[in-house]
């Protein structure tokens, strides 16, 4: 066995049969499978049991990069002796390069990569080309294009103890990779000469290979921590991946540019005949720079946008991506298992990426900023997205369509190990009739009840205004409240919901933020005004996703304030109803009394660890007298935080330490909003 799943727990509930149901149509060779789980029922627990069953590489997609980093964690801890690695774009961290024609607005893609995102994707991709237990859970941005996975396998450079090859030799070796050679601190892909070693920190991890030699002979290779300096161990071997995923040997980036000079050419052309001079000289001049840096060094910025021609591929023929470097049989047939978390709200996302990515593309060519093979770096269609995965488990609590119809076997998990149950559903009407005083008035009677209790409320609404003024007038009625919405920054959502979970305040107002991926154990109310406003936040999904987050108490109550019973009402409730008899009844044949979820109010923030709250200004005078005995040190201590925060996939701590760092040594931040967005006046 490849896999070694460790947890402190056993699977219980409904999660043995789920396990050995799934299982066994893999085995029988189904091609789709969903596994409908509910709110905290262990979806992710039993889809670790099922890696470990089938034993091979896995994808895991997810719907954003936050619960995407999440789930690394998880199947970290469940998989520690394996690699686990998380993979994203950088669309997921930065704007893409973009033009908007109505104002006249060019956004640059970021100059700046994110060195960090970068290792991740080069630690995934390199655990792929070399080993077979690997888990990669990755953002839906997967479907990009990412570079030949042969060429990257071809380049690789290895190196071996009482190995006859000379510091030099070594050193253009690494060069032609697209290591870069530095006199600073090493970083991902660089390296360095000290007399008569070298010292590489390669793409895939943040270590220093120190290669000794004496004359033209490796002497010995020992692996170091990059902040302590302390020797890890001593190596007989190492390999070097390319620090490019885009890698072209010389013969075939003489034919790439070849084949650009020819398309620039023709497109200059169109532009003339078409009276468009101004787009003809920006083509030009960019991608003249563009072929004269790839004919110096091999690449340049956006080099991914000519893709087609250094692939050799035909317009139009997907690229390859995340998915071209997992295995594949002699055939062909992909050798891997693919499980797709959130699944009713990832799958329209990977079935929409194609779409909005040429729409943008498509204002970039015919302004001149792109030659029309740039429509090529694109993500994979939906039909060549099916063709590539493995054979895919599906998992939500609130299945699609899609999923619905493809699936070869539904599988239930409607027993929480908890013995929780669903929410009580009480249904009351929206406006004012008789003694009923209209759905604010007894929703916030409602309310009162439950703070009472030290317990918290959560209530959703239509709009961000209804939310806002909703979180007004409730302090006005004494309800402690604040407001959530997709206005509010992630730091601020994040301090709010830590607030909440303390007790700093009671009640909750949201609109669509409070559906998947919320886990507070404290809310035994959820109230959703305006029920019957059928639509995208009233769908049965939507409804389902809401009123489960009441589930992690044993006081769960939700309210449903509606006039009229929709279809979308009366199909939650009644699925609702259906999972709560199933767990009374299995509470009962066993004796579970069930207990409200305690957990750590730490916990809703672990993505976001350290030091948030502060400024920069702030962290920078608590550190002074530090800085002013021994700046190096205290830079030291900083670069080793800010590296933890990485490993536990904290970006945003991570980032606010990377900034600390750079005052601290007098370098300027950079100021993407300066660079970013600029006007290109004609």
């Amino acid at each position: 066995m490849n896999f070694n799943l460790q947890s402190d727990w056993k699977p219980a509930g409904d999660q043995p049969e789920a396990i050995k149901k799934l299982y066994e149509g893999i085995e029988a060779g189904m091609r789709y499978q969903t596994l409908l789980g509910v709110t905290g029922s262990g979806k992710t627990f039993t889809a670790a049991n099922i890696i470990a069953k089938v034993d091979k590489p896995t994808l895991v997609i997810a719907h954003n990069k936050t619960l995407a980093a999440q789930l690394a964690q998880e199947y970290r801890m469940f998989f520690p002796d394996n690699a686990v690695h998380y993979f994203v774009s950088y669309y997921d961290y930065y704007q893409p390069e973009a033009y908007l024609p109505t104002t006249d607005t060019y956004i640059e893609k970021d100059a700046q990569i994110n060195e960090e995102i970068d290792r991740l994707r080069h630690a995934s991709t390199q655990a792929l080309l070399s080993r077979k237990d690997v888990i990669i859970v990755a953002s839906v941005s997967c479907i990009y294009g990412l570079g030949s996975p042969d060429e990257y396998l071809r380049v690789n450079l290895k190196l071996t103890v009482g190995e006859r090859i000379s510091r030099n030799d070594v050193i253009r070796k690494l060069v032609n990779v697209y290591f870069d050679r530095t006199n600073a601190d090493l970083r991902p892909g660089t390296f360095r000469g000290i007399g008569n070693t070298l010292e590489i920190m390669p793409t895939g991890e943040v270590m220093i290979y120190q290669l000794s030699f004496s004359g033209s002979e490796i002497l010995e290779i020992r692996k170091i921590d990059p902040i302590t300096r302390a020797i890890v161990s001593e190596e007989q071997s190492v390999f070097f991946f390319p620090a490019k995923h885009f890698v072209t040997n010389e013969v075939e980036r003489k034919r790439a540019l070849a084949d650009m000079k020819i398309e620039l050419a023709q497109r200059l052309k169109e532009f003339e005949k078409e009276g468009k001079p101004l787009e003809a000289e920006r083509l030009k001049r960019r991608t003249k720079y563009d072929m004269a840096m790839i004919e110096e060094v091999g690449y340049c910025s956006g080099i991914e946008n000519y893709s087609r021609h250094f692939s050799g591929k035909a317009a139009g023929e997907p690229p390859e991506t995340l998915l071209s470097y997992f295995p594949h049989t002699a055939d062909g047939t992909p050798d891997f298992l693919t499980i797709i978390d959130e699944s009713h709200v990832t799958i329209p996302q990977i079935r929409g990426m194609y779409a909005g990515d040429q729409a943008r593309k498509n204002n970039l060519i015919e302004y001149g900023f792109r030659l029309p093979s740039a429509r090529d770096n694109r993500p994979l269609q939906f039909p060549e997205w099916e063709e590539r995965v493995g054979k895919i488990i599906f998992t939500s609590a609130t299945p699609g369509d899609y999923e619905r119809v493809h699936s070869e076997q539904v599988v239930e998990q409607v027993i929480r190990p908890t013995g929780l149950v669903d929410p009580e559903i009480v249904i009351r009407p929206v406006v004012e009739k008789g003694a009923f005083r209209g759905q604010v008035a007894d929703f916030i009677d409602e309310a009162i009840a439950v703070v009472k209790k030290d317990e918290r409320i959560l209530v959703t609404t239509l709009t961000k205004k209804m939310a806002e003024d909703l979180s007004v007038y409730l302090k006005e009625k004494g309800v402690r409240s604040e407001y959530l919405h997709s206005d509010v920054k992630t730091m601020d959502r994040i301090k709010i919901l830590t607030e909440f979970r303390k007790g700093t305040f009671d009640c909750l107002v949201g609109v669509n933020l409070l559906r998947e991926g919320l886990d507070l154990p404290e809310v035994s109310l959820v109230a959703i005004l305006d029920a019957d406003k059928e639509g995208f936040l009233r769908s049965e999904t939507s409804l389902i996703q809401t009123m489960g987050r009441a589930a992690r108490n044993v006081s769960g109550k939700v309210l449903l304030y509606a006039d009229v019973m929709t279809g979308s009402i009366n199909a939650a409730v009644r699925e609702t109803n259906r999972r709560r008899a199933i767990q009374v009844a299995y509470n009962k044949q066993h004796g579970i009394t069930p207990v409200t979820i305690k957990k750590k109010i730490h916990d809703i923030t672990e993505q976001f660890q350290t030091v948030h709250e502060k400024t920069l200004h702030e962290l920078l005078l608590i550190d002074q007298k530090a800085f002013n005995k021994d700046p190096a040190k205290l830079i030291k201590q900083k670069e080793k935080q800010m590296l933890a925060a990485v490993k536990e996939l904290d970006f945003e701590s991570a980032a606010l330490l990377r900034d600390e760092i750079k005052m601290l040594k007098g370098e300027p931040l950079h100021e993407r909003s300066s660079a970013a967005s600029r006007k290109k006046k004609s």
